[in-house]
């Protein structure tokens, strides 16, 4: 089995997280409360209010990591407190913790994405040369099954392909997901962001299926950081992206990136509207206490 290294990806300001709640929608005061002033990661949504953030490293643990590094912004006080000031090597329940910051370049109010949080955070671990890591959002719940692919495939690039119709989302946030493109090997050609109708029906299979990225990937570490330092500005949000990135490596090295299927629900905690679906899951799925 691999040593497991992970990077979570915890660097963005969390702006659809302190929007207005709906109306409609009753969530309990402390988490509308934590969600206008915390990183959307660290709320306490768990058993004990523990922050989300304790779930994915529970599962990452599970699975057979071990060596993670946390990116969070300048502003990002609330996970070095909880999970120890360390710039490196903060021990959490079997999880050795360190941190990249993400700095924002002047002249912008927001990080450059996740490309660039992704290059900050290999550039603090030279260490890593020559193995493969995986890398994923904090405001999303990947299983062990997930996590596991990822930490022992074969390959030297993978992904999850998640089924589309699996996710327990509303239409409108399902179709705004990127779609995977694939020749018959399993092998990524493609990741279409904000698909149009036609594009996902050219990403459909043969039996039907319509595979999406929840973005989760493994990557070779000498593989895949040319193409986060030569990933350009996307030209409407302004930031670099670790999509466009895999898209640029498969357009020099084909077959170079593989795509696990997997059909299951991820939960994300994207919005207020997420907080309390995510705290009755958590309720539902997890051990209480959760790291024993």
């Amino acid at each position: 089995m691999d040593s497991g290294r992970l990077v979570i990806l915890a660097g963005g300001i969390s702006s659809r997280m302190k929007r207005a709640a709906d109306p409609g929608k009753k969530i309990d005061s402390r988490l509308l409360s934590e969600a206008d002033h915390k990183e959307k990661s660290m709320l306490g949504v768990g058993d004990e209010q523990r922050p989300f953030l304790d779930y994915l490293l529970f599962n990452a643990r599970e699975s057979g990591y071990r060596d993670v590094v946390i990116v969070i912004n300048e502003q990002s006080n609330g996970v070095k407190s909880y999970y120890g000031n360390k710039e490196q090597f903060n021990e959490f329940h079997g999880l050795s913790i360190s941190y990249a910051v993400q700095r924002i370049p002047p002249g912008r109010e927001k990080p450059l994405g996740t490309a660039d949080a992704l290059c900050q955070a290999l550039q603090s671990r030279k260490d890593w040369t020559g193995q493969k890591f995986t890398v994923c959002n904090s405001d999303n719940l990947y299983s062990t099954k997930a996590l596991n692919l990822l930490l022992n495939h074969e390959h030297p690039n993978a992904l999850i392909d998640y089924e589309r119709d699996a996710l327990e989302f509303n239409s409108d946030r399902i179709e705004a997901f990127a779609v995977i493109a694939m020749d018959e090997e399993q092998y990524v050609t493609d990741i279409i962001e904000k698909p149009t109708p036609e594009e996902v029906n050219a990403a459909r299979r043969d039996d039907g299926r319509i595979g999406v990225s929840m973005n989760i990937f493994s990557f070779s570490y000498e593989q895949i950081v040319p193409f986060l330092e030569a990933v350009p500005l996307h030209p409407v949000r302004r930031e670099k992206e670790i999509p466009t990135a895999v898209k640029m490596m498969v357009a020099k090295y084909p077959k170079s990136v593989y795509a696990y299927p997997l059909a299951e629900h991820v939960p994300d905690l994207t919005n207020k509207t997420d907080i309390m679906t995510v705290k009755e899951y958590l309720d539902m799925h997890f051990p209480k206490p959760l790291f024993g």
